[in-house]
């Protein structure tokens, strides 16, 4: 199975892709019939992943793991300089514009109440033709109560080529690994907060903003009590675990 090019971000394997490249690598696996999940990565992704082997093992097997977050991307250029963000909000919409003329398969897996149903009217609208064939609102559960043979059923027997995941991470990027080997799809994406920003629950983040990289402060902004130590904990460590990586002081195996 084919897999793009990665650069070792703290041991993550990040890919070397802009969004056209990944849209091309979704296309070819479906057509292909490959079976792989792609994790979308932030700094955030990448620092779970320093604090549990078990997720950073999740991560580097999965067939592309897009670079999301601007400091991700100013990393990864400095091996491609053709590296742009991909991220999930974007990727999903990009796909859904493709699959009008694909013919591609979409579910959506995530969501609180009514949202993945709001999403997907939303989205038949805005691409007439696109081809929602299911969704699954999860309840708020422990991993092995979602990743069900019940779950497993619904999927698989609306055949989708591509199963959308937006549920909170790390837990979307154990539910892909968990479901992977019991799902007929393809191609399984976890695009966590996009359920919400395209179905209207959640603001998104202004593209200036988005583009230097202060999404985050805006997010912080927007769920304090949710976000800060995502944030304001991550951050710092982060900068200082790739100046270290840089430096030559530390090595990250991947």
């Amino acid at each position: 199975m084919s897999s793009p090019a990665r650069t070792n971000i703290l041991g993550v394997g990040v890919s070397l892709v802009n969004m056209e490249q990944a849209l091309d690598q979704i296309d070819r696996w479906i057509r292909g019939r490959d079976k792989t999940y792609v994790c979308i990565c932030s700094v955030h992704g990448v620092m779970e992943c320093q604090r549990s082997e078990d997720l950073r093992e999740i991560f580097n097997r999965a067939g592309m793991v897009t670079p999301d977050g601007m400091p991700l991307v100013w990393l990864a250029r400095a091996h491609d300089s053709r590296v742009t963000r991909v991220y999930g909000p974007d990727l999903i919409l990009a796909e859904f514009e493709r699959s009008k003329t694909a013919g591609h398969r979409h579910f959506l897996y995530g969501g609180g109440h009514g949202i993945a149903a709001r999403l997907a009217e939303r989205m038949r609208a805005r691409f007439p033709g696109l081809q929602i064939v299911g969704t699954i609102e999860p309840p708020f559960a422990p991993l092995n109560q979602l990743a069900s043979a019940e779950t497993t059923a619904v999927i698989n027997a609306a055949e989708p080529d591509i199963v959308w995941v937006g549920i909170s991470s790390p837990k979307q990027e154990r539910w892909m690994a968990t479901m992977r080997a019991r799902l007929k799809a393809p191609v399984l994406i976890g695009v966590g907060a996009a359920f919400d920003f395209h179905s209207g629950t959640v603001r998104q983040a202004p593209r200036w903003m988005q583009r230097s990289g202060l999404e985050w402060f805006f997010r912080l902004v927007t769920e304090p009590r949710r976000l800060w130590r995502r944030y304001l904990v991550n951050n710092p460590w982060f900068i200082w675990a790739v100046t270290m990586q840089k430096l030559g002081l530390r090595r990250y195996e991947l």
